[in-house]
């Protein structure tokens, strides 16, 4: 004979109403164990298990469901901010039918954060124009999404940041603090060569970051020059090299084709209105 299955144990409505004393003793340890549930919140979790016959652990779920899911929102809307993002926009809102060769569906993969948790790199190559930015930064805003720490930054912008620490020696200081992020995004890597001349540590400084992160997180380098002119950008072909091998082992490179949106189309950053 099969055993017969386990009913439930809905709580008894002889014990829903907590006692005054019981009751200001278990609001007392929601705020020492820093858990917002207020009286009301309580009574009600209480009245409902009542009048439902829901067992012990359905209302201590419905009790703690609602906190649980407004401290996640709140730590969302943290990890948001402290990305830095210039433009937070969904995937949803990208126009992907001006051009049809970007490749939608692996990026919409990219989006659900597998290649972070197994700390692989990410490189999206192509002509300026195509979205490359409005892209990547989807792509960090859902990993944000998916509780995970992102920064978002230009090289122009990570290079002076650098170059002011190695002037006042707290680059070390610097380089864990971007070692420190499960994705960086480091945008418009060539962009500029204004960038090179000006320094003339950038490959030294841009290496420290990635030897820093390299195969323990990921970052995410957008670029429109091709990684055989990454020598010349550098003006070290060694450190290039190194640089490219930290950068593109085992990594997804997305290589982005088509016309130009701020040419031709659309703003890409802008929803997609019908």
């Amino acid at each position: 004979m099969k055993p017969r299955p386990k009913k439930k144990t809905p709580m008894s409505p002889t014990k829903t109403t907590a006692t005054p004393s019981l009751r200001e003793q278990i609001l007392a340890d929601f705020t020492t164990l820093r858990i917002p549930v207020t009286a009301e919140q309580l009574d009600a979790a209480l009245t409902d298990a009542e009048q439902n016959g829901r067992s012990h652990l359905e209302f201590l779920q419905r009790l703690l469901a609602d906190q649980a899911g407004s401290r996640r929102q709140r730590r969302i809307e943290r990890l948001i901010k402290e990305a830095n993002f210039r433009e937070a926009l969904p995937l949803s809102t990208f126009d992907w039918n001006f051009n049809p060769a970007i490749p939608r569906l692996q990026i919409e993969a990219l989006a659900q954060g597998d290649f972070i948790r197994r700390r692989q790199n990410l490189v999206f190559a192509g002509q300026s124009g195509l979205g490359k930015s409005r892209l990547i930064q989807s792509i960090g805003l859902a990993a944000c999404m998916l509780e995970q720490r992102v920064h978002y930054i230009t090289s122009g912008e990570l290079l002076e940041d650098l170059t002011a620490a190695l002037a006042d020696q707290t680059i070390h200081r610097r380089v864990r603090f971007y070692a420190k992020f499960s994705l960086l995004i480091i945008d418009e890597f060539g962009f500029d060569r204004i960038e090179r001349s000006l320094c003339p540590q950038a490959a030294s400084l841009w290496y420290k970051i990635i030897d820093a992160r390299s195969q323990r997180v990921s970052t995410a380098l957008v670029t429109n020059i091709d990684f055989d002119s990454w020598a010349d950008y550098l003006g070290d072909a060694p450190l290039a090299m190194a640089m490219l091998d930290r950068v593109v082992y085992g990594a997804t490179v997305v290589k982005l084709k088509g016309k130009s949106y701020r040419l031709h189309g659309p703003n890409p950053a802008e929803p997609v209105t019908k």
